[in-house]
């Protein structure tokens, strides 16, 4: 018993304080993001594992063509990886440079970072690879916030824009449950690194 509720405890503890850590870096509209040359789009399938239509996909790829268009960022690193050779899987990449370049970004302006198929490889890419110091992360709010931390944690200066999040209340209660367990795993990794 005494076990069971240190470990719940661990999670609540390490929930917030992701999410107090990212207090007033990450934002809702667009007038109030401050500007960085580079907007790091944190990748996700158009379609899920199951097979359906993935909005958070959809939101990601608007929140990132809404910055491109207010000035906020002047390029897009794409971050994910190819999973094209599984079932109902995707090349997230080219999925989202497409959606991004129908949405009018030009292509000239995407990067795609296939090294990205975790929030913390797509965090030090952007450090080691592409040689940043800040940039603008854009993902929902609650990964926005996980992926702050890590980008503080590896000496970045990061904001972050928050996509919507759709409204199906499964998939934000998996999400949500999902994401405990996440920090909780960031926090061992970051110990043991």
């Amino acid at each position: 018993m005494v076990a069971t509720a240190a470990i719940a405890t661990a999670i609540v503890v390490c929930y917030a304080v992701v999410s107090a850590n990212a207090s007033g870096k990450t934002f809702n509209c667009t007038d109030d993001v401050p500007h960085n040359e580079v907007g790091l789009l944190l990748g996700t399938s158009p379609i899920t594992p199951h097979g359906i239509h993935n909005y958070y996909f959809d939101n990601r790829i608007k929140a990132t063509a809404d910055l491109y268009y207010a000035g906020k960022i002047d390029r897009v690193i794409a971050s994910g990886g190819d999973y094209s050779s599984r079932g109902n899987g995707y090349n997230e990449l080219a999925a989202m440079r497409d959606s991004l370049v129908a949405r009018g970004v030009p292509d000239s302006v995407i990067t795609l970072d296939y090294h990205g198929t975790r929030t913390i490889y797509s965090i030090i890419n952007t450090k080691r690879t592409y040689h940043l110091d800040s940039l603008t992360i854009i993902s929902q709010q609650y990964h926005n916030e996980r992926a702050i931390y890590l980008a503080e944690h590896h000496g970045l200066h990061p904001v972050a824009y928050n996509a919507h999040t759709p409204a199906r209340r499964i998939t934000r209660i998996r999400n949500f449950a999902r994401e405990f367990l996440a920090r909780v795993k960031m926090f061992i990794e970051l110990c043991i690194s």
